[in-house]
């Protein structure tokens, strides 16, 4: 019943001198020679070809770390956009490319609304959003969160607490989808998994952080990860609560991970 994969990929990948590793070519002998970014040509063919549609998701700057914002000393902002304007015409009148998700997990020193330019994730998705556009504006633009919002923290770019009264505004209306990840106590210990009144707390929460879009009818929510590998009852119950919203409240959502070597989560 799966119709989407969001596929991670680094900034680093698109550099000139930059090559694939650890592929297997005994099973794979068509990727032999390629370019990263050709191989990502050849999955999302792969995709269209089994009626799958493909969200590109810039996962972090470099192949070793997650960054806390969008651009590091290495690759600046403008680099982040130029990638993201060279993908957006590299797969124009692609039907299986639906959907840019601008940058994984702001979190740390990110804002949102702040005004200031060198944090402030909502400005920075605008601009990537709005040169985006200028060549397709028919991909949905995928804004994830930031980590806290008024000291009040939640997971790396879940937070979207500030979304409702800040939007994303970009110049083709109706195509911002904001992204929010979730993830159980396995993963880390937040307050919410003690609570007295846990599970039955969780709906509460996720209206607080994120769901309110959806109710409120101001935007749509597509999660972008969620996972677990079931050995706990919390994770269970978790799971179990997760997959009850999702469905009273008609969300679109991908599973982390497809593959099985997530530590945090195994695979599906």
């Amino acid at each position: 019943g799966y119709n989407t994969i969001r596929i991670p990929f680094c900034t680093q990948m698109l550099d000139a001198a930059s090559t694939p590793k650890n592929i297997d070519f005994t099973k794979s002998p068509e990727l032999q020679g390629k370019k990263p970014v050709e191989i990502l040509d050849k999955i999302i063919e792969g995709a269209g070809a089994r009626k799958l549609r493909v969200v590109l998701d810039r996962h972090r700057p470099d192949s070793s770390v997650q960054s806390n914002v969008w651009y590091t000393g290495t690759y600046s902002e403008q680099r982040w956009i130029d990638d993201w304007k060279m993908l957006a015409n590299r797969y124009k009148g692609n039907s299986t490319v639906v959907g840019f998700d601008l940058h994984n997990e702001p979190h740390a020193e990110a804002t949102w609304g702040s005004g200031v330019m060198a944090t402030d994730w909502r400005l920075a998705a605008e601009r990537a959003g709005n040169a985006i556009q200028a060549i397709n504006p028919q991909l949905l633009i995928i804004v994830e969160g930031i980590e806290q919002v008024n000291n009040q923290y939640y997971w790396w770019g879940g937070n979207l607490m500030s979304a409702g009264a800040n939007p994303v505004r970009l110049n083709v209306p109706n195509q911002v989808v904001y992204s929010p990840h979730d993830y159980p106590q396995s993963v880390y210990g937040q307050s919410w998994f003690s609570d007295a009144n846990y599970p039955n707390n969780l709906p509460g929460v996720w209206d607080k952080y994120w769901g309110y879009l959806v109710k409120g009818n101001i935007a749509p929510i597509w999660i972008g990860e969620f996972g677990t590998k079931l050995q706990t009852q919390n994770d269970r119950q978790w799971l179990t609560a997760l997959t009850s919203y999702i469905t009273t409240n008609g969300l679109s959502f991908a599973y982390w991970c497809w593959n099985p070597d997530s530590n945090d989560t195994g695979g599906i």
